[in-house]
């Protein structure tokens, strides 16, 4: 996706729209298929999110929330098993990288999670919240440890702290 700088923005605003479309209604999220090979729709396309958020700066919020309502979607009996939840946590790390991003908007999109949660039984995990709690773990490892060539972003305090607050939620025992 790094063919996207350079582009007009029109074009990037056409692909961006039709990305996030197709991102949200995407329900065959399995990451390998043994006759198929890589479907990965859900790492393929967190790739894509942080693309477009270095070529739209403008729709970085967009992007973290588009991302949150991936992790969130609860049409699925695919658990993460590819790392997707890695995937999508190295995407939200580099939206996250923005120069200029206030730390509302950084912490903004968490809302979405938040309210997906909202209500969730004890007991069994579904496999959405399976997936989300996954992607939170693997997103607070980037936000302490940061990217090899982009180091921690701005505001991963804020982030890491409300991602350990829905943590608490499996993970009762936390401090």
């Amino acid at each position: 996706m790094s063919t996207l700088k350079g582009k007009r923005p029109e074009a990037v605003e056409r692909w961006f729209a039709r990305f996030s479309t197709w991102y949200l209604a995407e329900q065959d999220t399995r990451g390998w298929d043994d006759s198929l090979g890589w479907l990965h729709a859900v790492a393929h396309g967190a790739d894509a999110a942080a693309a477009f958020a270095k070529a739209l700066p403008d729709r970085r919020t967009e992007l973290l929330e588009l991302c949150a309502r991936r992790m969130t979607a609860k049409q699925t009996d695919y658990r993460y098993s590819q790392l997707e939840d890695a995937r999508l946590a190295r995407a939200l790390t580099r939206i996250l990288q923005a120069p200029g991003l206030k730390q509302e908007e950084a912490t903004g999109w968490l809302t979405v999670v938040v309210a997906a949660l909202d209500g969730i039984d004890p007991g069994p995990a579904p496999v959405w919240a399976f997936n989300t709690f996954a992607t939170l773990q693997s997103l607070h490892l980037h936000l302490t440890r940061g990217l090899a060539d982009e180091g921690i972003p701005p505001h991963a305090d804020a982030v890491a702290i409300h991602a350990c607050d829905l943590l608490r939620v499996p993970y009762r025992w936390l401090a």
